[in-house]
């Protein structure tokens, strides 16, 4: 298994880099997901896109909505449906934890990264989150710049 040198031995699949620009991320979570066979290939193969994804309760449990993982093309007849809503494992506190925050609190559940950890197990970070005002992006952008400037500034310093 190919090894990501930045995310401490985790092999990333995909990244929802928007995601901390749009969203004040307040708590992450690591959960499992349930998959098939095929989308588990499809994943090792790099093929899969949380850019649009969203997690949300459906009952007493937490899914994984509009998250994109391609067919994968060996598989013919048994491949799986691409968007089909994905069951999140997470223990019954946590998931009544995050269904009491999103319906009561006014919070959206946000795939951060996708990824296998150590034991090649797909794992999904989320994070529990607030959209932000256009201001709030704008200051953000402004902390962002100033930061790198200064960054800029001691390293030709010395």
């Amino acid at each position: 298994m190919a090894k990501d040198k930045n995310a401490g031995g985790l092999k990333v699949v995909a990244d929802n880099r928007k995601a901390r620009h749009n969203y004040e991320i307040v708590d992450t979570v690591e959960a499992g997901i349930a998959l098939t066979g095929t989308e588990v290939k499809s994943l090792r193969a790099n093929k899969a896109t949380i850019g649009e994804a969203y997690a949300g309760p459906s009952g007493n449990e937490l899914f994984l909505f509009n998250a994109n993982i391609p067919e994968y093309l060996q598989a013919n007849r048994f491949n799986h449906e691409p968007r089909r809503p994905r069951r999140l494992l997470l223990h019954k506190r946590q998931i009544a934890k995050f269904i009491g925050s999103t319906q009561r609190d006014g919070f959206t559940l946000v795939p951060l990264k996708l990824y296998f950890n150590e034991r090649g197990r797909a794992k999904i970070e989320l994070g529990l989150g607030r959209g932000k005002q256009l201001h709030d992006k704008r200051q953000s952008e402004k902390k962002k710049d100033w930061d790198r400037e200064k960054a800029r500034l001691l390293r030709a310093k010395g």
